[in-house]
Protein backbone atom coordinates (compact mmCIF):
# COMPACT_ATOMS: atom_id res chain seq x y z
CA UNK A 1 0.00 0.00 0.00
CA UNK A 2 0.96 3.43 0.09
CA UNK A 3 2.08 3.69 3.34
CA UNK A 4 4.37 0.75 2.97
CA UNK A 5 6.08 2.42 0.26
CA UNK A 6 6.37 5.77 1.67
CA UNK A 7 8.34 4.10 4.85
CA UNK A 8 10.48 1.98 2.17
CA UNK A 9 11.22 5.42 0.72
CA UNK A 10 11.70 7.21 3.91
CA UNK A 11 14.42 4.53 5.04
CA UNK A 12 16.18 4.43 1.66
CA UNK A 13 16.38 8.16 1.76
CA UNK A 14 18.32 7.87 4.89
CA UNK A 15 20.37 4.55 3.43
CA UNK A 16 21.66 6.66 0.95
CA UNK A 17 22.11 9.84 3.00
CA UNK A 18 24.04 7.78 5.43
CA UNK A 19 25.77 4.88 3.47
CA UNK A 20 26.71 6.77 -0.05
CA UNK A 21 26.52 10.23 1.22
CA UNK A 22 23.96 11.86 -1.41
CA UNK A 23 21.70 14.04 -1.05
CA UNK A 24 18.69 11.79 -2.05
CA UNK A 25 16.60 12.51 -5.00
CA UNK A 26 13.69 10.01 -4.60
CA UNK A 27 11.55 8.91 -7.48
CA UNK A 28 8.18 6.82 -7.13
CA UNK A 29 8.15 4.90 -10.20
CA UNK A 30 5.53 3.52 -11.77
CA UNK A 31 4.19 2.77 -15.50
CA UNK A 32 2.88 5.90 -15.95
CA UNK A 33 4.23 9.55 -15.36
CA UNK A 34 1.82 11.73 -13.84
CA UNK A 35 -1.24 10.77 -13.98
CA UNK A 36 -0.97 9.17 -17.81
CA UNK A 37 -2.47 6.12 -16.47
CA UNK A 38 -5.38 6.48 -13.87
CA UNK A 39 -4.99 3.48 -12.53
CA UNK A 40 -5.24 1.73 -8.84
CA UNK A 41 -1.67 1.29 -8.97
CA UNK A 42 -0.67 4.81 -9.79
CA UNK A 43 -3.18 5.92 -7.08
CA UNK A 44 -1.18 4.17 -4.30
CA UNK A 45 2.25 6.06 -5.58
CA UNK A 46 0.69 9.10 -5.61
CA UNK A 47 -0.55 8.25 -2.28
CA UNK A 48 2.57 7.25 -1.42
CA UNK A 49 4.57 10.74 -2.23
CA UNK A 50 1.77 12.53 -0.17
CA UNK A 51 2.33 10.57 2.63
CA UNK A 52 5.98 11.21 2.40
CA UNK A 53 6.31 14.53 1.60
CA UNK A 54 3.62 14.71 5.51
CA UNK A 55 6.20 12.27 7.35
CA UNK A 56 9.27 14.49 5.80
CA UNK A 57 9.09 17.71 4.22
CA UNK A 58 12.52 18.23 3.87
CA UNK A 59 12.93 15.32 1.27
CA UNK A 60 12.87 15.82 -2.72
CA UNK A 61 10.52 13.06 -3.98
CA UNK A 62 8.68 12.87 -7.11
CA UNK A 63 6.05 10.17 -8.33
CA UNK A 64 4.58 8.79 -10.00
CA UNK A 65 7.07 8.25 -12.80
CA UNK A 66 8.36 6.57 -15.36
CA UNK A 67 11.81 5.07 -15.07
CA UNK A 68 13.27 7.13 -18.07
CA UNK A 69 11.51 10.35 -16.55
CA UNK A 70 13.16 9.67 -13.57
CA UNK A 71 16.42 9.07 -14.59
CA UNK A 72 16.81 10.89 -18.20
CA UNK A 73 16.58 14.83 -17.93
CA UNK A 74 15.47 14.87 -21.94
CA UNK A 75 13.03 12.34 -21.35
CA UNK A 76 11.94 14.42 -18.02
CA UNK A 77 11.96 17.45 -20.05
CA UNK A 78 9.30 16.11 -22.59
CA UNK A 79 7.03 13.93 -20.40
CA UNK A 80 7.00 16.53 -16.98
CA UNK A 81 9.10 19.00 -17.36
CA UNK A 82 7.68 20.71 -14.10
CA UNK A 83 9.25 17.75 -12.43
CA UNK A 84 11.48 18.87 -9.36
CA UNK A 85 13.73 15.72 -10.05
CA UNK A 86 14.83 16.66 -13.47
CA UNK A 87 15.87 13.13 -14.60
CA UNK A 88 18.40 12.97 -11.91
CA UNK A 89 16.80 10.82 -9.24
CA UNK A 90 19.57 8.79 -7.23
CA UNK A 91 16.55 6.69 -5.04
CA UNK A 92 14.71 4.57 -6.65
CA UNK A 93 11.51 3.20 -5.44
CA UNK A 94 9.72 0.62 -7.29
CA UNK A 95 5.75 -0.37 -6.87
CA UNK A 96 6.39 -3.72 -5.62
CA UNK A 97 8.83 -6.19 -5.00
CA UNK A 98 8.46 -8.07 -8.34
CA UNK A 99 8.98 -4.96 -10.46
CA UNK A 100 12.22 -3.88 -7.93
CA UNK A 101 13.99 -6.98 -8.30
CA UNK A 102 13.49 -7.38 -11.99
CA UNK A 103 14.89 -3.77 -12.43
CA UNK A 104 18.00 -4.55 -9.86
CA UNK A 105 18.91 -7.56 -12.10
CA UNK A 106 18.45 -5.36 -14.95
CA UNK A 107 20.23 -3.07 -14.11
CA UNK A 108 22.78 -5.89 -12.83
CA UNK A 109 23.48 -7.79 -15.57
CA UNK A 110 23.56 -5.14 -18.69
CA UNK A 111 25.64 -2.31 -17.18
CA UNK A 112 28.94 -1.79 -15.43
CA UNK A 113 26.87 -1.05 -12.48
CA UNK A 114 27.31 -2.80 -9.17
CA UNK A 115 24.72 -4.10 -7.42
CA UNK A 116 24.42 -3.57 -3.26
CA UNK A 117 21.97 -5.76 -1.00
CA UNK A 118 19.17 -6.63 -1.22
CA UNK A 119 20.15 -4.71 2.03
CA UNK A 120 16.70 -4.80 4.64
CA UNK A 121 15.51 -1.46 5.95
CA UNK A 122 13.39 -0.99 8.71
CA UNK A 123 14.80 -3.45 11.26
CA UNK A 124 16.11 -3.37 14.58
CA UNK A 125 19.54 -4.31 13.40
CA UNK A 126 21.34 -3.80 9.53
CA UNK A 127 20.85 -6.73 7.93
CA UNK A 128 21.28 -8.16 4.24
CA UNK A 129 20.85 -10.73 1.68
CA UNK A 130 22.76 -12.44 -1.50
CA UNK A 131 21.29 -14.06 -4.48
CA UNK A 132 22.40 -17.45 -5.22
CA UNK A 133 24.24 -15.98 -8.39
CA UNK A 134 26.26 -13.67 -6.35
CA UNK A 135 29.80 -12.72 -7.28
CA UNK A 136 32.73 -12.34 -4.33
CA UNK A 137 32.92 -8.83 -5.37
CA UNK A 138 29.19 -8.82 -4.55
CA UNK A 139 29.88 -10.52 -1.24
CA UNK A 140 32.87 -8.20 -0.18
CA UNK A 141 30.61 -4.95 -1.06
CA UNK A 142 27.43 -6.48 0.97
CA UNK A 143 29.61 -7.41 3.60
CA UNK A 144 31.30 -3.42 3.91
CA UNK A 145 27.78 -1.98 3.63
CA UNK A 146 26.62 -3.99 6.47
CA UNK A 147 29.47 -2.96 8.30
CA UNK A 148 29.18 0.29 7.62
CA UNK A 149 25.43 0.54 8.99
CA UNK A 150 26.00 -1.22 12.21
Amino acid sequence: NGRQLACIAFSASELAARVLELTPRIAMLSYSTKGSAKTKSAEKIHEAVDLLKEMAPQLLVDGELQVDAAIVPEVANIKYPDSPIGGKANVLIFPNLEAGNIGYKLTQRMSDARALGPLFLGLNKPASDLSRGCSVEDIVDVVAVTAIRA
